[in-house]
């Protein structure tokens, strides 16, 4: 025992003596990059022009399979849509085995197997690898095209447009891309349901045997094989591949607009805009700059500690997130973004503070802590990576159709290190423009125009120009809907009081009770809401169970619980609960100061506009004269967001009309309850609000 302590003491004596020898007014140099051991993979080449690589790894009885051919962009043209329509044809069986029997036996053998129009790839255990391998390559090399799948095919494409027509987002990138590049080039052109229409079984199966061919085409195995076995197999399943190259075509290349402009396009429904300030660039994976760029772009707008989203949401609350993204092409011109949704009061805002952060990265160094930390992240992220079978396939073929070096990945942490705060910001000048930018908006014209005209940088006003929702050029929307001689606010209420059922009907409610349903993120909401004409006020939304908000007003007090957190109302809070608690709050607007603003467009309908108080505004139809929206402005936590409730499919209950159809836009989340039961002086108690 005593010998132990007599160890114990030395061992700290001699700690104390090492740590007296160190200078610890000195930062500690960094150690070496570590040494990434990534495996070579083997390779060979089968006489029709497909190369495999194999990398061997046998930690697990996994086998990953990657086929990618390396074709130039496609230009579609008048067809575009056909990849799309060939990539989800591919894999539904083979002119050897059906659809359902294929689909069955890839999931007996407990094993994924997927395609795209230029592309394959599975993932097995490696008992299944050859019979894996051979449905892979069947499927591949002997596709099923069928009219009735294509039909299928199709129409799925169609109603997924139809889906999108009024989506602001789809719109968004859909114009962002086509302004970028121009619909004559494969980047810029897009999917139309006239498109669609002009293509046949025909012009796919065309389509694969141009395009589904050899000569640029790689297969990548990694995992729990052995480079001979799959040698064998590859020869044996690939060789049938017929030798063919695909046919080579011309594009206009694209060009940056000659000053800094920003193109706005018109969508009334939008609930918010969409910011992207853009430019092209020329990057390629093997430039010398490459990961200088990357870091420019990352703490640009790479995520939460991006100087994007510290500005545009943790400073101003302009949005939920802003980022930044740097593209890279061997082929083609690529696009740098740095993007954000934000609420239609702050869009003019929102545009210069993109460009605010764009120019600072251009002309200031950025610090010390933001490269130490944005390289930690990138090491960090792509040492955690190494440890996925899918990211050194990618690294493998990255190497081949980048013409990397081959020490590429093995230094890239060496070449990550080495990357000094002049290199980020050289890269930043090279790659980033606010001189110009292409400042795509796309938005509610009516709440932002107005404004988004004033937009003045680098005491510069920049012009706007205007497009429409497929990119081509448009005039200026005119929001001055003529007011018909007359018109008033009592006129517009009391339209909408007689449309539902009128005054005498209205008021001899006394009780109303909602049921509804919604679905978010594939889980179903519940809202349960009671009213009654004393005052009182009941709304509670749950989800599986469980009540997720509930608002309660009895009379002059009232409480909110969220997530089982009760809290009183405040006088506030009270004020704006009662404003909702009254069973149609139409019939009190006109003694609370209500005011016709105008007419505006509303989801394709016009509509009186009446400002209600400085949160809300509502919506009236000047045909039916039904509520078809409110807009309401709530603030949660120092942040505030525009709510948007849209109203429709009225229907009868006890003779008043009520919408069933009721669809709430909170920021990015957006959900529709739809009604199942409503009823009228009946089904509440004081009880409820207690």
């Amino acid at each position: 025992m005593i010998k132990k302590i007599y160890i114990v003491i030395a061992c700290a004596l001699f700690a104390c003596n090492l740590s007296a020898q160190i200078d610890r007014t000195q930062m500690p140099k960094p150690g070496p990059a570590p040494e990434i051991n990534l495996k070579e993979p083997q390779r060979f080449e089968l006489k029709n022009g497909l190369k495999v690589l194999v990398v061997e790894n046998h930690k697990l009885p996994r086998v990953s399979i990657q086929l990618k051919i390396d074709n130039p962009p496609i230009l579609e043209g008048d067809k575009a849509g056909v990849s799309s329509l060939a990539g989800s044809l591919l894999g539904k069986g083979s002119t050897s085995i059906s659809k359902d029997a294929y689909d069955e036996e890839v999931d007996f053998l407990g094993a994924q197997i997927g395609f795209g129009a230029q592309s394959a790839y599975a993932n097995t255990l490696s008992k299944n690898y050859s019979r894996i391998l051979e449905l892979m390559t069947d499927a591949a090399l002997n596709p099923n095209f069928t009219q009735e799948e294509f039909d299928k095919e199709k129409n799925k494409l169609i109603t997924a447009l139809k889906s999108q027509e009024k989506d602001v987002k789809s719109i968004a990138s859909r114009v962002q891309s086509a302004l970028a590049y121009g619909t004559k080039h494969p980047f810029g052109e897009f999917i139309t349901e006239e498109t669609l229409n002009n293509i046949t079984l025909a012009d796919v199966k065309q389509f694969y045997a141009d395009y589904f061919v050899p000569a640029n085409a790689y297969l990548v195995v990694i995992g729990d094989v052995n480079l001979e076995e799959t040698k064998k197999l590859v020869t044996q399943y690939f060789t049938p591949w017929t030798k063919a190259t695909p046919p080579s075509f011309e594009y206009t290349n694209p060009s940056n607009v000659q000053y800094t402009q920003i193109n706005f396009v018109d969508v009334p429904n939008a609930v918010q805009s969409e910011i992207s300030v853009q430019n092209l660039v020329e990057l390629k994976k093997k430039d010398a700059d490459y990961l200088s760029a990357l870091l420019a772009s990352e703490i640009l707008g790479g995520g939460g500690e991006g100087r994007l989203f510290l500005n545009l949401r943790e400073d101003k609350a302009y949005t939920y997130g802003s980022y930044a993204r740097l593209g890279n092409n061997k082929y083609s011109s690529s696009l740098f973004k740095a993007a954000a949704s934000v609420r239609n009061e702050v869009t003019d805002s929102a545009v210069v503070e993109i460009l605010k952060e764009i120019d600072k990265i251009r002309k200031m160094p950025i610090t010390a802590e933001e490269l130490k930390n944005t390289k930690a992240k990138y090491a960090g992220g792509f040492v955690m990576a190494l440890e996925n079978p899918s990211t050194i396939a990618r690294y493998a073929l990255n190497i081949e159709i980048e013409d990397l070096p081959k020490d590429f990945y093995k230094t890239y942490l060496e070449r990550l290190n080495a990357v000094s705060i002049e290199d980020v910001q050289k890269a930043a000048q090279k790659y980033f423009s606010s001189d110009n930018a292409r400042i795509v908006v796309t938005g509610k014209g009516s709440d932002v125009l107005e404004n988004l005209e004033k937009v003045s940088f680098n005491e510069t006003t920049i012009p706007v120009k205007y497009y429409n929702k497929y990119g081509a050029k448009t005039d200026k929307p005119n929001y001055k809907a003529v007011m018909p001689d007359g018109i008033t606010i009592q006129q517009v209420l009391n339209k909408y009081i007689a449309a539902i059922g009128g005054e005498e009907k209205l008021k001899a409610i006394t009780s109303f009770a909602l049921i509804a349903e919604a679905e978010m993120q594939g889980m179903k909401l519940n809202l349960e809401q009671k009213k009654t004409s004393k005052n009182q006020f009941m709304q509670d939304v749950t989800m599986m169970g469980n009540s997720m908000s509930k608002q309660v007003l009895n009379g002059s007090s009232g409480y909110l619980v969220i997530q089982g957190q009760r809290k009183e109302m405040d006088e506030v809070e009270l004020e704006k609960t009662k404003g909702e608690a009254s069973i149609f709050p139409e019939l009190n607007y006109l003694n609370a100061g209500a005011t016709l603003e105008g007419i505006e467009d509303v989801n394709g309908k016009k509509a009186y506009k009446v400002k209600v108080s400085n949160e809300k505004t509502a919506y009236y139809d000047l045909e039916t004269g039904q509520k078809i929206q409110e807009v309401l402005l709530v603030e949660n936590m120092g942040q505030q967001f525009t709510s948007i409730t849209n109203f429709s499919n009225y229907k009868e209950v006890n003779g008043v009309l009520f919408p069933f159809s009721i669809k709430q836009s909170v920021g990015p989340q957006n959900f529709e309850f739809i009604v199942t039961e409503i009823k009228i002086n009946e089904g509440v108690s004081d009880a409820d609000f207690k």
